[in-house]
């Protein structure tokens, strides 16, 4: 994997981290030592609604198996636009706007309401879940909400680290672990009602 991510710009945000994970009793960076090498796996479901509203909460679930005989170092998967005008400061589930003099060119296609548990990095569109064994499977989940219409694309490629050494490949052809998700989000908001126990239920017509 060429590109990985994108390294948070801002120093003040890894100054902190570092601080906390050195407050923990860490402080080793999450890619240091990664072992080199080739890792076959298989994504054995991947799913994100194609067609969606406004404000309407949606799933993104990407499930990676290991299909070879070695531990794949740190299970990562990169999620990024598909859009053609994608520059390196717009971070998972945006866009880039080439609208000039903006602070960010970064504008959101979808709100990220949650993570993968546990998959926080140092880039602002590569999670990582640790260590994946042979023969077995983690599920990376993304919990998002729409909010911008439109047609939009959305990548997302797994890899094997985070430091670019151990190379994710999918079982029996060496090229990397990819897919792309078209997602059509209508301009009329979601409907919503409050359930019974008071939860916001938002129902797409």
């Amino acid at each position: 994997m060429k590109a990985l991510g994108r390294r948070w710009r801002w120093t003040g945000v890894l100054v902190l981290a570092s601080l906390l994970v050195a407050g923990c009793g860490g402080g080793e960076r999450q890619d240091a030592d990664e072992p080199s090498g080739t890792f076959p796996v298989n994504v054995v479901k991947a799913t994100f609604p194609t067609k969606q509203r406004l404000a309407q909460h949606a799933q993104l679930q990407i499930a990676v198996r290991n299909a070879g005989d070695k531990t794949v170092p740190n299970v990562a998967v990169t999620v990024e636009s598909g859009a053609t005008d994608q520059t390196a400061e717009a971070s998972a589930f945006a866009e880039a706007s080439q609208q000039p003099g903006l602070a960010s060119s970064s504008r959101p296609v979808w709100v990220l309401d949650a993570g993968p548990k546990g998959g926080i990095t140092a880039y602002t569109n590569t999670w990582s879940l640790g260590p994946l064994r042979p023969r077995r499977t983690k599920t990376f989940i993304w919990n998002v909400t729409a909010v911008k219409p439109g047609v939009h694309a959305i990548k997302y490629k797994v890899a094997g680290g985070l430091d670019g050494k151990a190379k994710a490949v999918v079982a029996g052809r060496n090229e990397e672990p990819a897919g792309t998700f078209t997602v059509n989000i209508s301009n009329r908001p979601a409907d919503a009602r409050v359930g019974g126990n008071g939860q916001v239920i938002v129902t797409p017509q």
